[in-house]
């Protein structure tokens, strides 16, 4: 079982108590937020808003089988207080508890079901090859996104590929696409659409850079549609870090590479993916 079908089964496993990220990342044998990154790629929902869902969508049932008080399915579902849950309940399905009890079914709601994770159509992983690469400074846009909402990503590139040719500067025609930690606080991942740069003078407006040290990676090659890549991804993190007897170095997260190998046109090609190893 992959390391995100681990962390599904032990939610499913212990959603309707108290969990923590902490339990969920030892069970599937990554880092907090190797886990949150990887679960948010290849599931579409982050973990916090996976179980919120769960629970809710349990309590949606609970609510029209009339056994118990809305305080106690409120209660048995994680919240301290009527309004709490409410509030909740409202946000995820669109109508209060009190509406929903009236009506009677559930036929109109959206009810998060258990995700079914088939390991066996995962694509095969290729063995990887080991880079040390130099220090580089990478320039070009760059946006938060939550882990359930990564669809806007293919937005960031059509705006850098306007300015991709003719940046002051730049070195290679290689295009970069660069995942790290979002700021302290927020859920999600930063992500930047970038090139190398010798400099950092005269840059686009809108542009930003990151300063990437020398350090050692392991090299992956996606093959075929970039939509795909999600699923290569999942194979590493979940399956060749955690058994290499490696160590994730720590930034970036992940490092994508377009090279000539790769049509931006058509989003097809090799897309290789560069994971930074501890020395």
């Amino acid at each position: 079982m992959s390391a995100i079908g681990r962390a599904i089964w032990f939610i499913e496993s212990h959603f309707t108590s108290d969990i923590s990220l902490d339990e969920i990342a030892a069970t599937a044998g990554l880092s907090r937020y190797h886990l949150s990154r990887v679960f948010g790629m290849t599931t579409g929902h982050s973990i916090s808003g996976y179980i919120r869902s769960r629970r809710l969508s349990g309590a949606a049932l609970a609510l029209i089988d009339n056994s118990s008080t809305i305080l106690q399915v409120a209660l048995d579902a994680g919240y301290g207080s009527h309004e709490a849950f409410t509030r909740a309940f409202r946000e995820q399905f669109g109508m209060t508890p009190e509406s929903l009890r009236k009506q009677g079914h559930v036929r109109n709601l959206a009810l998060q079901e258990p995700i079914r994770m088939d390991d066996t159509r995962l694509p095969k992983l290729e063995a990887p090859r080991f880079e040390t690469y130099p220090a580089m400074l990478l320039a070009g846009f760059a946006e938060t996104y939550a882990h359930e909402a990564t669809q806007a990503i293919p937005s960031l590139w059509q705006k850098f590929n306007q300015h991709y040719g003719h940046i002051p500067g730049q070195v290679g025609n290689v295009a970069y696409g660069v995942c790290t930690p979002a700021d302290e606080g927020v859920e999600g991942f930063r992500y930047m659409s970038a090139v190398e740069v010798s400099e950092a003078d005269n840059l686009p407006e809108g542009f930003t850079t990151t300063r990437l040290p020398q350090q050692r990676y392991a090299v992956f090659a996606h093959r075929g549609h970039i939509s795909g890549i999600t699923a290569t991804v999942h194979q590493i993190f979940g399956e060749w870090l955690p058994q290499s007897g490696h160590e994730h170095g720590g930034t970036p997260d992940m490092m994508e590479r377009y090279d000539d190998r790769f049509d931006p046109r058509t989003g097809s090609g090799v897309t290789e993916i560069w994971i930074p190893l501890k020395a």
